[in-house]
């Protein structure tokens, strides 16, 4: 692993504040911060901010946008043939551009394997998830027989999403069911081209969140996919192995983050505090997640160093949205 230089560790983009051309409005997220142009478009700026258990922390990863913004990037165009999705162009590598939709006020969340917070539910009794029943018996980290669908509510700022099930969606009308039944359509469907693509380079994806809109009376895919924010990766090689002798699954996520937080104390809970995060961990950090960009797509990561990252992202969508809108 290489500790990050210190020029590299300061020039981060924590926050933004654009003065781009005919905003009209302005909506920050646990990482991104979202632009909307001319009411009828987005420009969705994915910050270096990295959030666990819904709480953003004080310190910014080096080139964490950058390797969201384009792993969504490279699913987003590698799934439109399932689903029409929301992206028009990235004219940064930290900043995508597209059509604004009216989101669906549910996350979609599909799982493959008991692990993460279902684990955690399971654990403790629960024998149900978002009302799917779960079979008594399992390990942590076992494959599911079938993916099973978590829906969550989607939380407005400051506020923790909620697990739902599929009935009390309908029940609240969140969603109508002839939509439901296209959005779990459309949820199975990405998840297995995900599944595929991540098996061809020896990872298995365990979960994944996906979110939808609609424009009229199409339904679209916004917002991220497939990224180590959304998802959670195993390495495929040593799986079976892992799993028989009751050790730890390698993984790609941020899931190591949630470890790490809880190993010293913190996890979201009221009046906790959060542990002090060094330049080491930050290292660290950094390099998981260029480290699952180069093992997922295949490609080796080109770090964009510039030596103001909010200044180059300004300039690039300005410049952007300027000939767009000629």
């Amino acid at each position: 692993m290489r500790n990050l230089k210190p020029q590299i560790m300061n020039n981060t983009l924590p926050k933004t504040d654009f003065n781009f051309p005919n905003v009209t409005n302005f909506y920050k997220g646990k990482v991104r911060d979202v632009y909307t142009i001319n009411n009828d478009y987005l420009m969705m700026i994915v910050s270096d901010r990295l959030s666990a258990f819904d709480v953003v922390l004080p310190k910014a990863i080096p080139y964490k946008g950058q390797v969201l913004n384009q792993i969504a990037t490279i699913f987003l165009d590698a799934t439109n043939d399932i689903i029409p999705n929301w992206k028009i162009a990235s004219p940064d590598p930290m900043a995508t551009f597209g059509k604004k939709c009216n989101t669906f006020p549910v996350e979609m969340i599909i799982r493959s394997y008991l692990t993460g917070s279902s684990w955690r539910t399971y654990k403790n009794g629960g024998r149900e998830i978002c009302g799917v029943p779960v079979p008594d018996g399992m390990k942590e980290h076992q494959r599911f027989p079938e993916p099973i669908i978590t829906p969550t509510t989607k939380a407005d700022q400051g506020s923790h999403d909620a697990d739902i099930s599929k009935e009390e969606i309908l029940k609240q009308g969140l969603v109508s069911e002839e939509d439901y039944e296209k959005l779990e359509y459309y949820t199975k469907k990405l998840f297995q081209r995900g599944s595929e693509m991540a098996a061809k380079k020896g990872l298995i994806l365990v979960d994944t969140k996906y979110e939808f809109g609609k424009i009229g009376d199409e339904i679209y895919l916004i917002d991220e996919i497939h990224t180590p924010d959304s998802s959670r990766y195993f390495y495929a090689d040593g799986y079976e192995e892992r799993q028989m002798k009751g050790l730890p699954q390698k993984q790609l996520s941020k899931e190591f983050v949630r470890e790490w937080l809880m190993k010293n104390g913190f996890q979201g809970h009221k009046g906790q505090k959060l542990p002090e995060l060094s330049d080491e961990f930050i290292s660290m950090i950094s390099n998981r997640y260029i480290e699952l960009f180069e093992i997922i797509t295949g490609q080796k990561f080109i770090a964009d160093n510039s030596e103001n990252v909010p200044q180059r992202v300004e300039k690039n969508v300005i410049s952007f949205l300027e000939n767009y809108f000629k």
